[in-house]
């Protein structure tokens, strides 16, 4: 069972500082365009840090249910998993739209 908390807790890093990096990307994209460099790139590490924290604390309370399915370790290890990826998705789905009305809002007070 201790295995495969380590391997929840690894895989579930690392599918969120790929999910973080993906928002700094989009941000850096987004600052390509002069009049919202600024805006593109300070939302973008801002949503991608609080993204981070969240979403930490997610995989770690997710992990911590783990140990309540012992006689199951390798089905709660797949449920636990599944269950933060799909938490992990839905975190950056608001993430993006939230970075999305920020330009959007960039974009109208600088017309």
């Amino acid at each position: 069972m201790f295995s495969l908390a380590l391997l929840y807790i690894a895989l579930g890093f690392v599918a969120l500082v790929a999910l973080a990096a993906m928002i700094l990307r989009i941000g850096t994209l987004l600052g390509d365009c002069p009049q919202s460099r600024t805006t593109a790139r300070a939302g973008a590490v801002t949503i991608a840090t609080g993204f981070c924290a969240i979403g930490a604390g997610g995989v770690i309370l997710i992990g911590a249910a783990l140990q309540l399915f012992e006689h199951t370790p390798f089905a709660s290890f797949l449920g636990a998993l599944g269950f933060a990826a799909l938490c992990l998705g839905l975190g950056f789905t608001q993430a993006v739209g939230t970075l999305r009305a920020l330009m959007y809002d960039a974009k109208r007070i600088a017309a």
